[in-house]
């Protein structure tokens, strides 16, 4: 899979994550879904969240730790791209640094190809 992970997502998401099951709202086997999906202001939105299923086309993959899958689809779309946390004075998330996105809206959650 050619999706990658910072340092600082890979910090942020093992927090999360670790919060979520010790407050048993998420089991310990649970992985990191990736997911595009039509729509946004340039034609692509990114999700992502946590899940339990894995279907017969995802793609799995471990980063330090962290269980990564995309399906088939979003892997197409997510070739290469860079997934980031940002903390500072403009907002604090997740980033897809995109090298196949043509275009992004102002927000940067939504990309065109």
């Amino acid at each position: 899979m050619g999706v990658q992970l910072t340092d600082k997502a890979i910090e942020e998401l093992k927090v999360l994550m670790s919060r979520e099951i010790e407050a048993e709202r998420l089991p310990a086997d649970s992985a990191l879904r990736l997911i595009v999906v039509g729509g946004g202001c340039s034609g692509f939105s990114y999700k992502m969240g946590f899940d339990t299923k894995v279907n017969e086309d995802d793609q799995i993959t471990d980063v330090e730790g962290i269980k990564v899958i995309v399906d088939s689809k979003s892997n197409l779309y997510l070739e290469g791209t860079q997934v980031d946390f940002q903390d500072g004075l403009m907002g604090r998330g997740f980033v897809f640094n995109n090298p196949n996105a043509s275009g992004t809206c102002g927000c940067g959650s939504s990309f065109s190809v």
